[in-house]
């Protein structure tokens, strides 16, 4: 079978794909930490993270001798209509909750949703399973207690790179314990799916400091956990798949999207033009079309019947 790229890319406006182009053309690229000094000094420079209006609710969660910290947002203007899990991304040892502080506010007057965002526990100082221990934990608390805290059980899940990955390593989890029914989608933007270096797209990547601060001690990098693109991945809820056709991490969300859906799931990948990784929280006519996108996405997931 041969396909065309090009017959794959979102259909969005010219003059946005300009703009794009436009855009990247005159920024210089970036790069991550290449070690332990370079990240602890990257997290100082670290701008502080814009408020939200109204903030964030503060919470802990406990869930079997697991605390969590999470930061929660609910509709200004009544009950929710579903609640969102949030993972961050920032390559499972940068960032925080509070960095999607303005989206999430945003995300839950739009859309007369709760969203729960999950600030789990960073590499290298915790490294795997610690980030995945703290999702679970918190999603398995909104199984159990949403309906009661939020009005609505109906739930769903998402994130950005490394929350990407979280967050489909957390519906792995929750489906092999019984408890995924409540999800009713997944919006995964640009996640890391192998970080093995065993696939293509995983050798892509094999040098990054974040994947031996993240699981640098792990044995076998291919478990379902670490690198999901290798689990069994049958009876999980709708997915939407977002990523830019310059993305380091092109191949990797295109295997993924297969993998889903030849193990039977709902499944729908969205290549927008000329966007590199982490392409939707920069300051782009394209990135606002395809965070809108996200956002119908999800609210038809959330109020579908």
């Amino acid at each position: 079978m041969r396909f065309a790229l090009d017959g794959l890319l979102a259909d969005v406006p010219a003059e946005q794909v300009d703009e794009a182009r436009g855009f990247y053309n005159s920024r210089a690229a970036g790069s991550g930490p290449s070690t332990p000094e370079e990240l602890r000094d990257m997290r100082a420079r670290r701008s502080a993270p814009s408020p939200a209006d109204p903030p964030a609710i503060e919470e802990m969660v406990e869930v079997a001798g697991v605390r969590v910290p999470v930061r929660i947002f609910t509709p200004a203007d009544g009950r929710a209509r579903g609640v969102f899990l949030d993972i961050h991304g920032g390559g499972f040892y940068m960032d925080s909750a509070a960095r999607d502080d303005v989206r999430n506010r945003e995300l839950a007057d739009a859309l007369r949703i709760a969203v729960v965002s999950v600030d789990y526990r960073l590499a290298p100082e915790d490294p795997w399973p610690a980030a995945p221990d703290d999702c679970e934990a918190v999603a398995l608390w909104l199984v159990e207690h949403a309906d009661a805290r939020f009005g609505s059980s109906r739930l769903a899940i998402g994130g950005r790179s490394a929350g990407a990955t979280l967050a489909l390593a957390t519906l792995l989890r929750l489906r092999d314990s019984g408890s995924v029914d409540g999800f009713t989608g997944a919006a995964l933007q640009f996640g890391t799916y192998d970080v093995s270096a065993q696939t293509p797209a995983g050798r892509r990547i094999a040098d990054e400091y974040f994947i031996q601060a993240y699981v640098g001690h792990a044995e076998d990098r291919t478990a379902p956990d670490i690198s999901p693109i290798y689990g069994d991945l049958h009876g999980l809820p709708p997915a939407l798949l977002v990523v830019g056709s310059k993305d380091v991490l092109l191949e990797d969300n295109l295997a993924m999207a297969g993998r889903l859906s030849a193990a039977g799931n709902d499944v729908e990948l969205r290549i927008y033009p000329e966007s590199p990784h982490g392409f939707t929280g920069h300051p782009t006519a394209l990135a606002r079309t395809a965070l809108s996108g996200v956002d119908s996405w999800l609210l038809e997931r959330i109020t579908r019947p």
